[in-house]
């Protein structure tokens, strides 16, 4: 990748190079030029569809991402708030040819981001964003809509949360029902914040809301799929069956179960592949996570007989290899699910659905379900860097490594990568017990510090 794109978009401080005003009108320039461009001789499509979450800085950059749209005689069509799944949903139903997402998921509020969805509503290729990237950096940038007279209009979508929610509600059984379902919904005062509630009020449940007050800077301020504390609490507290917790652009689901224990994003994958195989609707009886999920995830989907696939980390990455693997099922142990049989991303509503349907249908409560994966002693230290040197080529760091691999044998791993999104390095340890998993992460952890931090 460039000096642009993460694994998810452009991504940085709002108002800090290259979440500036400035860079925010090239990109909208290069982005409607590239896809006007690629979808030329379509005639069905039209314009590019663009959303964002709650944070303050959205408005600015959505302004300025659409003055560079309509610079190229490009429309735009505004969601306003919405949650990403939504924006990417919403590119289908306006026929757009593109579509963009103003947000920094699960980041605080003072970053935020640009993420790209194509004409049929799916991330981009590595191969696409470098295309895009230049086109933003490169000096023909100035020269993009030279001689354009025509300028794009700018319309606002209407109602495009029931427009959401309807959707979501065509991923359940006809006649599916959450009556006397307790559920706390915690909605990280972001993007989920109108249309999480509406819906699982409106499939009969019995709902709670947190966090759903956004002011445009407490959004995942100690709340969220990233802080589910408070939530764990709640769920608790009002004996309630269920808590759901989502990110600030909602693509991401924590869950709470009726004890106040945390779901990982493995865990939920489990529960559904298994909800799924038992109803014959496991597509290809096929399901893709990443490197980084827990090997307790492994060991449940051999002992089930589904195959099982890893992918680099990013859930567009997922995504390719389910495409390739002709899975319909796929995720990352952070809370992206995707379920491509209803949707072209991953969306923490929908894999909130499906989860509950697990529970409608087997009539057990979550913490039951939930014991059908064993998760292996796990630790995952978030170290925060100053450059990003390629891994092995630290030597400190690559001792640290083999040291902790030899000891660990081939009764556990190791994962040492740099964060897309963040100046982080992320170290991850899996090991027969506790004590040992700890010790070598930190060691690993250790020697990132001295070298990098």
């Amino acid at each position: 990748m460039g000096n642009l794109f993460g694994t998810d978009g452009i991504r940085g401080t709002a108002n800090e190079d290259p979440m500036t005003p400035e860079m925010a009108v090239k990109a909208g320039k290069a982005i409607a030029f590239y896809f006007s461009e690629k979808y030329r001789t379509d005639n069905n499509k039209k314009g590019i569809v663009v959303g964002r979450d709650t944070r303050i800085s959205g408005p600015m950059l959505e302004n300025a991402l659409v003055s560079g749209i309509s610079s190229m005689g490009v429309d735009a069509y505004l969601t306003g708030v919405l949650p990403t799944p939504g924006i990417a949903h919403m590119v289908l139903v306006e026929k757009a040819f593109a579509g963009i997402v103003i947000s920094a998921s699960h980041n605080p509020y003072f970053d935020n981001g640009i993420k790209i969805f194509d004409g049929n509503g799916f991330k981009l290729s590595d191969k696409s964003e470098t295309k895009i990237e230049n086109l933003i950096l490169g000096e023909q940038n100035k020269h993009l809509n030279k001689g354009i007279k025509k300028t794009g209009k700018i319309f606002k979508i209407k109602n495009p949360c029931n427009k959401y929610v309807t959707f979501l509600k065509h991923s359940v059984p006809n006649g599916f029902s959450l009556n006397k379902i307790k559920i706390i919904l915690d909605c990280a005062n972001g993007a989920v914040f109108q249309t999480a509630p509406k819906i699982f009020k409106e499939l009969g449940a019995d709902v709670e809301s947190m966090f759903i007050e956004p002011d445009g800077v407490n959004i995942n301020a100690n709340c969220g799929s990233e802080h589910p504390d408070a939530l764990k609490r709640k769920v608790v507290e009002k004996g309630a069956d269920i808590g759901l917790a989502f990110d600030g652009d909602g693509d991401r689901l924590i869950a709470i179960d009726e004890n106040g224990m945390k779901a990982s994003g493995d865990q939920i994958i489990a529960v559904c592949a298994n909800h799924l195989k038992k109803q014959n609707k496991l597509k290809n009886n096929k399901v893709v996570t990443t490197v980084m999920s827990n090997m307790g995830l492994g060991a449940v989907l051999k002992k089930l007989d589904i195959h099982h696939t890893a992918s680099k980390v990013g859930d567009r990455y997922v995504m390719e290899m389910m495409k390739s693997e002709g899975a319909a099922l796929g995720g990352e142990d952070s809370g992206h699910m995707i379920f491509l049989d209803h949707h072209t991303t991953g969306d923490g509503i929908l894999a909130a659905l499906k989860l509950l349907g697990a529970v409608v249908v087997d009539q057990k409560p979550l913490s039951r379900l939930l014991k059908i994966m064993d998760i292996f002693p796990q630790e995952l230290i978030n170290v925060e860097v100053k450059s990003k040197p390629e891994i092995d080529t630290v030597s400190a760091i690559m001792d640290a490594i083999n040291t902790a691999e030899s000891a660990l044998e081939k009764k556990g791993r190791v994962l040492v990568r740099y964060s897309g999104t963040q100046p982080i390095c992320r170290v991850m340890v899996e090991g027969p017990s506790e004590d040992e998993t700890k010790k070598y992460c930190e060691m690993i952890a250790d020697a990132v510090r001295k070298n990098l931090a």
